[in-house]
């Protein structure tokens, strides 16, 4: 293996929040083996930096952050971003308007030294969104602006994404309002058909035992495996080189991507079905180091299967 791409959220964050440290110790480990860390999160830049920052990684080790719509060094250094275009958010604001309490929009504000500014989180009401993430909420204070309507955003430059949240039937609700559209793909479809016609992505991460359920709108064709296999190029990787860890839903292109993929033991139960159909190998839980113990097993070149 050259590169290993992990998950933040379920899979290399344990349940305090933090990363552990034989995680932080396997990662460094690979990184002397000479195989690249990649994280790639569904968080943006600003908001994973607050726990990756410190853990001594390298600096020009890759962020894929956004589900896939921007990737930065960790260091802040820009490589590749994709915005959802104007118009595209526009139509879906109207789309979505029996959802907007739930909704946020997302514009790349990073600084050179990696913080956000105001504004680089939009939302309509704080209310309901405050009852569904509200450690989120409070966590990105600094960084969440009121607008009203929200369109009014968009006069100033395009988002790098959208962002549903609240119960899993809420927002399965909420995607078959999307899928309404023509111009919006549906979790999980290829890359042929995300390319025939389509305008934006839908990508899905699902918590069954908080009962919330988040919906990310991304530019067509943005995912975390799209933007993985594009890093990969630049780097000289081929797809049988790469290791990918995740956990959840919107893990699944990169763990399709990936010659070799880890699904995390806490993955949602339909999920780990999958996975035993696609020859996924299974993981220990994140709470468990799952990650360590991947890694582990790509340094010592053996296969970490736990049934």
């Amino acid at each position: 293996m050259r590169l290993i791409a992990v998950d933040m959220d379920g899979t290399l964050i344990g349940a305090d929040g933090l990363v552990s440290g034989r995680n932080l110790a396997a990662m460094q480990a690979a990184e002397r083996a000479g195989i690249e860390i990649v994280v790639a999160t569904g968080r943006r830049h600003c908001y994973a930096m607050r726990v990756l920052r410190g853990l001594g990684l390298r600096e020009e080790s890759a962020l894929i952050s956004s589900n896939g719509t921007v990737t930065r060094t960790i260091g802040a250094r820009l490589i590749d971003r994709t915005l959802l275009p104007v118009e595209t958010a526009r139509w879906l604001c109207g789309h979505m308007d029996e959802f907007r309490n739930a909704l946020v929009m997302t514009f790349d504000k990073i600084g050179p030294d990696g913080e956000d500014e105001r504004g680089a989180l939009v939302v309509e009401d704080l209310a309901d969104l405050t009852a569904s993430i509200g450690r989120w909420m409070a966590a990105n204070e600094p960084y969440i602006e009121r607008v009203a309507p929200m369109e009014s955003a968009l006069n100033r430059e395009p988002p790098i994404q959208m962002m549903l949240c609240g119960t899993i039937e809420r927002m399965r609700q909420a995607e078959a309002r999307l899928l309404e559209h023509p111009g919006v793909s549906a979790v999980g479809e290829t890359a042929q058909e995300r390319a025939a016609g389509a305008e934006a992505a839908l990508h899905r991460t699902e918590y069954a035992e908080r009962d919330l359920s988040i919906v990310d709108i991304l530019p067509a064709g943005c995912s975390k495996g799209a933007a993985l296999l594009r890093l990969a190029r630049t780097r000289g990787i081929a797809v049988e080189e790469i290791l990918a860890i995740g956990d959840n839903w919107n893990d699944v292109s990169m763990l399709e991507v990936a010659g070799r993929a880890v699904l995390m033991g806490n993955a949602p139960e339909d999920l780990r079905g999958m996975a035993e159909e696609r020859g996924w190998e299974l993981g220990r839980r994140h709470d468990e180091d799952g990650v360590a113990q991947a890694i582990e097993a790509v340094l010592q070149g053996r296969v970490a299967v736990t049934r």
